[in-house]
Formats: structure tokens, sequence, C-alpha cells
């Protein structure tokens, strides 16, 4: 079994270990501005040093959060298109060296 470096999970409940990019295009593409508002995508442990969150708008849209304290790194900015929001989600974590 393979470990699991980050997470990535819904406010619905949803979670995939290690998600593809794919994968992350599901849960993104699943949000809505009900009841399923946002995603968190960690790594595995307690205390995580790095998080990206995206969040529905409510002008349409997402608004997406990249945070690394430990390079005192934090960016916002909003995106419409699913495929570059999925393709960040993959590409970002794996700059953070697995954790």
């Amino acid at each position: 079994m393979r470990p699991t470096y980050f997470r990535a999970e819904s406010e619905n409940g949803s979670r995939i270990d290690n998600p593809s990019e794919d994968s992350l295009f599901m849960l993104v593409e699943d949000l809505d501005d009900a009841d399923n508002t946002f995603l968190v995508i960690q790594p595995d442990m307690d205390d995580p040093p790095w998080f990206a969150t995206v969040g529905v708008l409510d002008e349409g849209g997402y608004e997406i959060v990249l945070r690394d304290a430990s390079r005192r790194e934090h960016s916002v900015y909003t995106e419409t298109s699913v495929d570059r929001i999925a393709n960040a989600l993959v590409t970002w974590p794996a700059s953070r060296g697995g954790t």
C-alpha cells in the first residue's frame, strides 16, 4: 500500500488520498454554492505546514488559497477554469517536496 502524502477533502466529506489531477478535477467540479462549497488539500499529518483551498464564489468561479507557513508563502486568486485549478492543485503540492 502506498503511503499517503497529501489528501483532498471536500465539505461534503469526500476524501481522496494522493489525488490525481483527474480526481481533483472531479472534486472541484462537484463543488456547489449550497452544501459543498469548499475543498481542502493538505499533507496527511497533524499540524500540516501547508494547505490549498478552493471555494465557490457567489458571483461565479472559484477562489484559490495557497498557504505554506514554513516558506512564508500565501497567495489568493480567482479562477473559472476547472482544468487550471486541478493542474495547480497537483503541481503546487508537488513543489512542497512531498509534505
